[in-house]
């Protein structure tokens, strides 16, 4: 299980050429994943972001990718050889005219006007988006690595937050027929006292205690609160995205303790529903940082 936020980075030499490739993510619903490269790579921003799309199932990232040419590794040398072969030609022609020595060499012939120019070179788009993907999927691992680690401890608290809400279910459920008795007994002493010596309709008692007990069971909550607990724990363990599925089955587990609680009309449970309801609040928060 991983986290949504992270941060990575791998910096290689690949073809004449210094490739950067920088991530970071935080918490988001979806994957918003932006791409931010120089101007002239704008065609590396839908491969990136296709890379990115098979990583990375949520977050709102951030992908920083920097090309460094070595120094005049993307400038090209020209020669005009119709404009050299004239000039050429030309000193020929005056060393031919006025008898003078021919010793025109390479080097007088390049320092003529226009002979030699330089051009940037055109990058090759296919060569470079795949030593940029190469440097990418780099920094990913990094990412990967980060948001693992980061993942591992939102899971060790979201169990231990599992565990104490299982305990204070366990209190629910001891405490549910104690208040079935309580009321029992109460509602017989207010009878006895309204009643004074007439005879109490001991069914009439059991009746009520049996109604009281019905309106009131959290039976069928705390089973499947406890359902809901253990298959959280397996998501726990999922190697896949699950921090969408986590945070649906934090909304049922909510809507039984919300059941449980409406159902509590009892001080000691109202406190104890209150409780699992903080700690499903913090599994809430947690789960909204898993991918």
């Amino acid at each position: 299980m991983k986290s949504m936020t992270g941060y990575g980075r791998a910096r290689e030499e690949r073809n004449g050429r210094t490739i950067t490739v920088e991530l970071r993510a935080v918490n988001h619903r979806y994957l918003d994943c932006t791409v931010k490269a120089p101007r002239q790579y704008g065609f590396l921003d839908d491969a990136v972001k296709k890379a990115a799309a098979s990583r990375i199932a949520r977050g709102k990232v951030e992908i920083f990718v920097s090309v460094e040419t070595q120094e005049g590794g993307d400038i090209a040398v020209t020669v005009n050889h119709t404009l050299a072969k004239r000039y050429l030609d030309a000193l020929h022609d005056l060393s031919e005219t006025y008898g003078l020595r021919d010793d025109v060499t390479v080097a007088v012939l390049a320092k003529m006007p226009d002979v030699l120019g330089s051009e940037r070179i055109e990058q090759d788009a296919d060569e470079l988006t795949h030593d940029v993907l190469a440097v990418f999927s780099a920094a990913c691992d990094g990412f990967d690595e980060m948001r693992l680690r980061e993942g591992e401890k939102l899971a060790d608290d979201v169990r231990s937050r599992c565990a104490a809400i299982e305990r204070m279910v366990g209190e629910v459920e001891t405490r549910s027929p104690e208040r079935v008795k309580e009321y029992r007994e109460r509602l017989l002493a207010r009878m006895q006292e309204v009643l004074a010596d007439t005879s109490i309709d001991e069914t009439r008692i059991l009746t009520e205690a049996a109604i009281y007990a019905d309106k009131t069971a959290v039976d069928e909550e705390t089973v499947r609160l406890r359902s809901h607990l253990h298959q959280l724990d397996g998501m726990l363990k999922e190697t896949q995205p699950v921090g969408r599925k986590l945070d649906f089955l934090v909304q049922e587990m909510n809507r039984e303790a919300n059941t449980i609680g409406s159902k509590a009309n009892d001080v000691d449970m109202a406190r104890i529903v209150v409780d699992v309801k903080s700690e499903i609040e913090k599994i809430r928060e947690q789960i909204q940082n898993i991918e």
